[in-house]
């Protein structure tokens, strides 16, 4: 009886299997992504897990120290702020206002600058040198001074603040779509997909997208940590969510008043702030120093 031969396929992990490989095996990066999911998480499920309202103050119960303070309630673990309210409670709704929101924000620019520049790399002559000029002009003013004067021309609110970022971080995505387009457009295997006779929105759904979508995940982690001091920064000013909305930058421009009395008011919201974007940096750090071990073997 002739026996069996079996032949084992080599199988070559996909691109972002690769660069999956290679980041998981950098500590600080994989501690900055824990945080990052953590921090979804928490904005996901802050009012199911969040122990009080936190709209609703307790008289009772005004300035209260963090738990560990002699004077402190372990019933309020982080203290409370001058009308009472549970400061642990609005830090985590405020996960959601600040951090849930920067995301949202970097998602849909994200999608719009990936459509607008794709189009635009498709272009030539007077079409794109005019878009490219334009986005020169745009991305020479900072981002939140272009935030700020859109607001001030909506009006202050959560709402209009979300609409300011986003419009704010679209030209960032175009930018970067397109030079990423355009550069692998030139490649021999665009050119290959020409010949099999592909037009170039397949070339581009097929092809130039999976070799890219790095490039844009790691500008899409910058986005978001500047998102996320956009979005505290307009609260911070009175211009982003109004009272009494528990935003990060909101919470921490109603603590300045009492700093000296109740520094956890102040501090508590500053903290949360740079955890979200040293978080977000380390992830994104950690996508381009992955990307570029990649590029080099």
């Amino acid at each position: 009886m002739a026996r069996e031969k079996v032949y084992l396929e080599e199988v070559f992990p996909s691109p972002f299997m690769q660069l999956w490989g290679i980041f998981r095996k950098t500590p600080v990066a994989m501690v900055g992504f824990c945080c990052f999911i953590f921090l979804v998480v928490l904005a996901i499920f802050a009012p199911i897990i969040a122990p009080y309202n936190p709209i609703d103050g307790n008289l009772d119960m005004i300035l209260v120290p963090p738990a560990w303070h002699e004077d402190g309630n372990v019933s309020y673990l982080l203290g409370t702020d001058d009308l009472g309210r549970d400061m642990l409670s609005r830090l985590m709704y405020g996960t959601s206002l600040t951090f849930g929101l920067s995301f949202i924000v970097v998602v849909f620019s994200l999608v719009i600058g990936v459509v607008i520049g794709s189009i635009s790399a498709l272009t030539t002559g007077f079409k794109s040198s005019f878009l490219n000029h334009c986005l020169d002009v745009v991305l020479s003013i900072p981002s939140l001074l272009l935030a700020i004067i859109i607001v001030a021309i909506l009006g202050p609110g959560i709402s209009n603040t979300v609409w300011a970022v986003a419009i704010v971080f679209i030209p960032q995505f175009i930018h970067i779509t397109r030079y990423a387009v355009k550069e692998e457009f030139r490649k021999d295997y665009v050119l290959a997909s020409r010949l099999d006779g592909a037009n170039n929105f397949r070339i581009l759904y097929y092809s130039v997208f999976p070799n890219i979508v790095e490039r844009l995940m790691s500008q899409a982690t910058l986005a978001q940590s500047a998102a996320i001091l956009d979005i505290a920064t307009l609260g911070f000013l009175g211009l982003g969510a109004q009272i009494p909305l528990p935003e990060w930058g909101s919470i921490l421009a109603n603590g300045l008043e009492r700093f000296y009395i109740a520094p956890w008011t102040v501090y508590l919201p500053g903290l949360a702030i740079l955890f979200a974007v040293v978080a977000t940096n380390l992830v994104g750090e950690g996508i381009r120093h992955a990307l570029k071990l990649r590029k080099d073997n």
